[in-house]
């Protein structure tokens, strides 16, 4: 495997890691582990921009050799996933807001 299936997969790889680092920040912070919860999605950013990376390589690559470069159902699947990936992390923010306003508002319930 080389060139573009390699870099396919390398986006796919890191992106899909970096979705599932923001899933499972919303699994902590339905628990209320809100502090896990925002490592979880420092540590899927850092996936993603591995992802971002390969992807921008492919861009300036198409840029220098013009158009007509070879594009692969398996380029269109990464790039697929890198925008899947890009939605999970502004769905798992917003979970982890509403989730600290809802321990927020249970708090102001049981202080009473």
């Amino acid at each position: 495997m080389e060139g573009l299936e390699l870099t396919a997969f390398q986006i796919i790889s890191s992106v899909g890691s970096a979705r599932s680092s923001y899933i499972e920040a919303i699994q902590e912070a339905k628990k209320g582990n809100f502090a896990k919860a925002e490592s979880l999605i420092a540590e899927g950013d850092e996936m993603f921009v591995e992802g971002h990376d390969a992807h921008a390589n492919l861009l300036t690559q198409e840029a220098q050799d013009g158009p007509g470069s070879t594009l692969s159902l398996l380029i269109l699947h990464a790039e697929d996933q890198l925008m899947s990936a890009e939605g999970f992390k502004t769905i798992a923010l917003e979970f982890i807001d509403a989730y600290k306003r809802i321990e927020s508002l249970e708090q102001k319930l049981t202080d009473k």
